[in-house]
């Protein structure tokens, strides 16, 4: 079967070799530039990790840097799903990606009613043609109590706002996230409910071509 677009035949008769950096967008047929994969770190399947602490209300990194009570980023990739996982018990998750201030390939994962806010932010994205690729998000952590028990409990939950995200720094981000296999090996497991997602690789998915995972922890 010939898989070749007519952009890729067009840059081959007219002798345009493609250069060490560049390759061809399979689906729009386009040269793109693919040194951004050289620009963003990234250790595939084990992203740098970001935290929300829904018993303090605060971001951390990797538990131990603590960021304050926002976390803003512009997502390359996500995943809202079902699935047991962290020891958590079986849990609605929102996993999302993003690029954070070192250029480092990143994942914070929400979940409970935290999830339930980020399905009201899809939805107005959703009729206005946009995804949560095309815009900056900012979460922030709101107090919640539970006066039901004594003494009561507090907790907290992550809201959701956004603004539109520079044009072409989403053009840019959204080459990067199609360039790289986008997932966390420690979240992925044969058995989740994928309910939505956008640039996420599943190497369960994609058995033959993939070599063994890494073994965790």
């Amino acid at each position: 079967m010939n898989t070749q677009s007519n952009s890729q035949i067009e840059t081959i008769q007219s002798g345009n070799e493609l250069k060490p950096n560049q390759k061809i967008n399979e689906l729009t047929g386009e040269v793109v530039n693919s040194g951004l994969a050289r620009r963003y770190k990234y250790l595939e399947g084990h992203p740098r990790q970001y935290r929300f602490d829904a018993k303090e209300g605060v971001f951390n990194i990797n538990g131990n840097e603590k960021l304050g009570r926002t976390l803003t980023f512009q997502p390359i990739a996500w995943r809202i799903f079902t699935d047991n996982i962290l020891n958590m018990g079986t849990k609605n998750w929102a996993e999302l990606f993003f690029i954070d201030e070192k250029n480092c390939v990143s994942a914070v994962l929400f979940h409970g009613y935290s999830v339930d806010n980020i399905f009201r932010l899809i939805e107005p994205l959703y009729y206005d043609d946009l995804t949560l690729a095309d815009v900056v998000i900012t979460a922030v952590a709101e107090k919640k109590e539970n006066n039901k028990i004594q003494p009561k409990g507090v907790y907290y939950i992550a809201n959701f706002t956004y603004k539109m995200a520079d044009a072409e720094k989403t053009k840019e981000l959204k080459q990067f996230a199609q360039e790289v296999k986008v997932f966390r090996q420690e979240t992925l497991t044969d058995i989740a409910n994928i309910k939505t997602a956008m640039n996420y690789y599943n190497p369960f998915a994609n058995p033959v071509d993939e070599p063994a995972l890494l073994a965790v922890g």
